[in-house]
């Protein structure tokens, strides 16, 4: 099993999160109720807040990301809190061993940040009613659990407005990790992006069965660009993607952090994770004894997702046509799938008029049109 899925539970995922967690809208929150066993930390002494990360710390990538979160809390909180994190913790009983450590050391706030994690803090959390609990990407809640996600899917479709205008060979590569909702929901939105600038442009997907191998993200690009593709983006950790593209002079987006060290003339921007407000706002309702059990899943305008600055090699003015669909998303008057949105065989799933729901989107096993190939089989 990897990050972010439980592949066992893939068919599930989507529909209970939604069922469970996910009210329609752009910043959907469910509130719950207030902890009522939670104690609050004691005058001047700081909140403990443990981490719990898939992969290393340096891995440019997902848990990267997640740390830079960890460290602006710090920044913002100062002496008001004390966190440590432990990296490379594989999901099932390593997680749980972890997780409880984490609790019998003395956190008070604990954030699980993998889909994988999900039971484990459920079941730890069950022995741990003092201490409260945050899953990422998980859609199972508790009195002491709650859980979060960013819309990433509105940065994919920024990028893909850019991938759009920028191809020559109207051949844009796309690396997967797995096939599944979350995934493919960002190959969608990227594609939708791209057909809004350049209804001629194909997406070519390659999936790498990992979500952080950069010598496999880095052979399936070669593939990608072997393949004609002028452009490349990826739904991994590492940076050997946007490395290879500035080796080869082609155009690049990262993913999950600013991956511009990597690519300094040709990555054109990336989809980006923000967690440092959410960590803040989390650990200060913690200390004043307001946290709720809820699920967040926010946005640009809430600053939990973005795109990382653009290489000026992108054209002023479609500069300016990504700004301002960021600024419809912000305001709530677009979505990056409004419809008309229509399947590989022409179908149409969102008519005219409407809007994939928060449900639709998380149990998404369909590519839009678009995109070549067919999504590979999970085996449960």
């Amino acid at each position: 099993m990897d990050r972010r899925n439980f592949l066992k539970y893939v068919a599930l995922a989507g529909s209970s999160f939604a069922l469970t967690s996910c009210a329609q809208g752009k910043n959907s929150k469910l509130q719950g109720e207030m902890l009522p066993s939670a104690s609050p930390v004691a005058v001047n002494e700081p909140l403990k807040v443990g981490f719990v990360y898939l992969g290393p710390v340096g891995d440019f990538g997902w848990t990267y990301a997640h740390d830079l979160g960890r460290r602006d809390m710090e920044a913002n909180l100062n002496d008001k809190v004390k966190t440590t994190f432990v990296e490379n913790v594989n999901e099932g009983v390593d997680a749980e061993r972890v997780i409880r450590q984490l609790a019998l050391d003395g956190n008070k706030l604990i954030f699980t940040t993998s889909l994988g994690y999900m039971n484990p803090t459920i079941k730890v959390a069950k022995d741990f009613g003092d201490v409260i609990f945050e899953n990422c990407a998980g859609y199972k809640l508790a009195a002491n659990v709650g859980n979060y996600l960013g819309r990433f899917e509105e940065p994919r479709y920024l990028t893909g407005m850019i991938a759009g205008k920028m191809t020559k060979s109207n051949v844009v590569g796309f690396i997967g990790a797995y096939p599944i909702p979350e995934v493919i929901r960002g190959i969608n939105a990227f594609t939708q992006g791209m057909r809004s600038t350049n209804p001629k442009a194909k997406v070519k997907v390659l999936w790498v069965q990992s979500w952080y191998n950069p010598a496999k993200e880095r052979e399936a690009a070669q593939a990608l660009i072997n393949s004609g593709a002028d452009v490349l983006t990826q739904h991994t950790d590492s940076g050997a993607v946007v490395q290879l593209a500035e080796e080869k002079g082609i155009y690049a987006f990262g993913y999950n952090s600013d991956m511009s060290k990597f690519g300094q003339i040709t990555h054109l921007t990336s989809v980006i994770n923000k967690w440092g407000k959410f960590y803040t706002d989390k650990a200060l309702a913690v200390m004043n004894n307001s946290w709720k059990s809820q699920s967040v899943w926010d946005g640009i305008a809430e600053g939990m997702v973005d795109i990382s600055p653009m290489n000026q090699a992108i054209p002023a003015d479609v500069q300016q046509l990504v700004n301002a669909k960021r600024d419809e998303f912000i305001q709530g008057t677009a979505h990056p799938f409004d419809g008309p949105v229509k399947d590989q065989k022409g179908v149409v799933r969102v008519p005219q008029g409407k809007v994939l729901d928060d449900r639709g989107q998380l149990a998404m096993d369909w590519y839009v049109e678009g995109i070549e190939g067919l999504i590979p089989k999970i085996k449960l």
